[in-house]
């Protein structure tokens, strides 16, 4: 694999951190400022927003610059709005911050998964996505766990100017590794945007947001769940997490060496493995050793199906697949929003907080049903990849393969 894969794999561990690293950190911030936690939660909500706004915003204010460029301009975004949020005097500001980082996340992974793909052969492309995810995967194991421990000793300020220095670290990584690769000349913003003309690539999305939002329709929900059901200690949360994120690595590396040789088959297996699991887990949560297995069951067939959704997405958009691309980044954050939303609804309603997993479930069996639906539009239209920028001169639609 290119050492480019490395540059953006770290950019990659350093958005992933500083996304989830808060939830840990929520009663430090909210007792620093005077506020309630129910407050400190629009530190999350803020993040979410705007990386499902600024995914289609800053990717199209960077379709006149070249990626390189553009990937350099958002991991600079991403440090000021770290740096913001580490020194911030109030909490208005540090909400702030965290708006400001989070613009970057979308079109970063966005047009990272378009450049990585550009960096391999065609059929190594959904493993090369992979690469620069294990950045966000390992996040979660290794990142997101020594952040909070970080902040809880030393004080949150110092985690954020830690993921700040991280931002520093990807910044020079892309300048220095990742090969300024030649623009696509005639591909405008009206050739982006037609790739929303096209079925395939909406019901990719669609994919994303169903799919992914079954993990986070129960992973939300963990803490609850895993004391008052399995019986476990609150400190013992944690290390779920770490099982997760585990299980997140492990599922991103298979998603994407499978994705490469079955797209379909993999997406197909992955939905349906994940749908089954999350109705299973109503049952196993009231067993400490079978809630463990299947947190790291979830987190490993959620992330085994990125991979193959962001390539989807490409490969359907292809000749203009950034905007695509990074909304559909975008998409799985839509996900996490909706499906917090509805698992919080079915506790609410009296249900118990097992009864999220089975609004994940649905979301995952509906999302293997909209893959068998897609499937099936493709082979009816006998074309296993179609090509939507229309205007664009057809050489122009190749990706530059550049051997590894």
């Amino acid at each position: 694999m290119p050492l480019a894969l490395l540059a953006l794999a770290i950019g990659a561990f350093g958005i992933g951190t500083t996304e989830f690293v808060i939830m840990g950190l929520l009663p430090e911030v909210a007792g620093d400022f005077g506020v309630s936690i129910p407050t400190a939660g629009f530190l999350v909500t803020g993040y979410a927003l705007g990386v499902v706004l600024g995914a289609p915003l800053m990717t199209a204010l960077g379709t006149k610059i070249s990626r390189k460029r553009m990937l350099m301009l958002l991991m600079g975004l991403f440090i000021v709005g770290n740096v913001l949020s580490a020194l911030a005097p109030a909490f208005g500001v540090m909400l702030i911050g965290r708006v400001v980082a989070s613009l970057a996340h979308g079109a970063f992974f966005g047009i990272g998964s378009v450049v990585a793909a550009e960096l391999v052969a065609p059929e190594k492309k959904a493993g090369a996505i992979a690469m620069m995810f294990t950045g966000l995967t390992v996040a979660n194991v290794v990142g997101v766990p020594l952040g909070t421990l970080v902040g809880q000793s030393v004080g949150w300020r110092v985690t954020f100017g830690m993921v700040a220095a991280l931002g520093v670290v990807g910044l020079l990584g892309v300048a220095k590794l990742v090969p300024d690769l030649p623009k696509p000349e005639g591909v405008r913003l009206r050739h982006e945007l037609a790739a929303f003309r096209n079925i395939q690539v909406l019901l990719a999305m669609a994919m994303t947001v169903l799919g992914f939002g079954g993990v986070f329709a129960a992973i939300t929900y963990i803490t609850p769940m895993m004391t008052d059901v399995a019986g476990f200690a609150g400190s013992s949360v944690t290390w779920l997490l770490v099982l997760f994120g585990l299980g997140m690595v492990g599922g991103n590396l298979v998603g994407g060496k499978f994705a490469d040789r079955a797209l379909m088959p993999m997406l197909y297996v992955s939905l349906g493995a994940l749908a089954l699991v999350l109705g299973l887990f109503t049952l196993t949560a009231h067993n400490k050793i079978a809630a463990a297995v299947t947190i790291t069951l979830i987190g490993a067939l959620g992330f085994a199906t990125v991979p193959p959704l962001q390539k989807r997405v490409l490969d359907q958009a292809a000749g203009a697949p950034t905007l695509a691309s990074a909304v559909n980044i975008g998409a799985f954050n839509l996900g996490n929003a909706l499906s917090a939303w509805l698992g919080g609804v079915v506790i609410a309603a009296g249900l118990g907080y097992t009864a999220p997993n089975w609004v994940g479930a649905l979301l995952a069996g509906s999302a293997l049903v909209l893959a068998v639906v897609s499937a099936g539009l493709e082979r009816r239209s006998g074309s296993s990849s179609r090509v939507v920028a229309g205007n664009v001169p057809t050489e122009q639609r190749e990706t530059a393969a550049v051997p590894n």
